[in-house]
């Protein structure tokens, strides 16, 4: 029988957090076993950021409904409903919705999201 060219993923891994931050992962390391590229879904509360970060992967956020920040090499970004964002490997990026609504986005990341290559600063 040949090898299904195909990975079907009804559930999603829902990324363990402390900051109140939704994440599922829909493709990638943990959800798929792939490596090559990660899908997740996001809900960022309202009020919430993380430290700075300089990831090793590109990564492209969708955003679907709210307002997100984003510091990008000393430069800030806000994205709206609708809008997408390509951050290139290697900037040093901080991500925020210091806005009243809650954020939902998407994110691809090439290679995939990894804990490792993500490089997130101590705060």
């Amino acid at each position: 029988m040949p090898e299904k060219r195909y990975v079907l993923n009804p559930t999603p891994f829902v990324v363990p957090t402390t900051d109140g931050k939704l994440i599922e992962e829909h493709v990638g390391y943990a959800s798929t076993g792939t490596g090559q590229y990660s899908l997740a879904h996001m809900v960022a509360p309202p009020q919430w950021s993380e430290p700075h970060q300089t990831p090793q992967f590109d990564e492209i956020t969708i955003v679907v409904r709210g307002r997100k920040r984003f510091e990008i090499d000393g430069d800030v970004v806000e994205l709206s409903a609708g809008q997408a964002l390509l951050i290139k490997a290697g900037a040093r990026i901080r991500y925020s919705n210091p806005f009243e609504d809650e954020c939902e986005y998407w994110s691809i990341c090439i290679p995939a999201f990894s804990p490792d290559t993500v490089n997130r600063e101590a705060e």
